[in-house]
């Protein structure tokens, strides 16, 4: 689960925020997917469950503005068990402090459960994949040495015929 809250920064406390004050939202994944888009706003929020593994990225457009004006955003992005609003979960169950203190402490413990298994998982791989390198690396250096050898044997033999040719054995 992933919730995010965007929002200009008022230059002039006490005064409305001007029009020229707007800008467009748009949250993307890494496939280029649209999870959020937003045209000329002031503020806004953005709630998804993230379907597609890897980074998601937040651009914030403001128009042309003559003269250049500098726009600050307000900007906040959670994601996983910090993303459940447990106070609106508490108001609207009725449900006890402790309940509620339990609910995120499950949660917290099942995000950290599911996060074993997959390292487990990429642990599993990285000794299938330790394995077979070192397979690979013990008939490599078989293969070497039998070269090795070879060539010393063949060397051997060349010397042993050619000082015979030349009778200085």
């Amino acid at each position: 689960m992933t919730v995010g809250k965007y929002q200009i920064v008022n230059p002039n406390e006490g005064h409305p925020l001007p029009d020229t004050h707007k800008i467009t939202v748009r949250v993307t994944s890494a496939y280029g997917n649209n999870y959020h888009y937003a045209d000329n706003v002031n503020e806004g929020h953005f709630a998804y469950q993230a379907p597609e593994a890897g980074d998601y990225m937040a651009c914030f457009f403001a128009a042309d503005l003559k003269p250049s004006t500098t726009i600050t955003i307000d900007f906040d992005w959670k994601s996983g068990v910090a993303a459940k609003d447990w106070t609106n979960v508490a108001k609207k169950g009725s449900v006890e402090l402790m309940e509620l203190e339990l609910k995120k402490m499950f949660d917290t413990v099942q995000s950290i459960h599911d996060e074993m298994f997959y390292l487990r998982e990429r642990e599993e791989e990285m000794q299938k994949l330790n394995r077979s390198t070192n397979s690979k690396m013990f008939w490599f250096s078989f293969l070497s040495l039998g070269i090795c050898l070879s060539v010393a044997g063949l060397q051997l033999w060349h010397l042993k015929s050619f000082f015979e040719k030349k009778k200085l054995i």
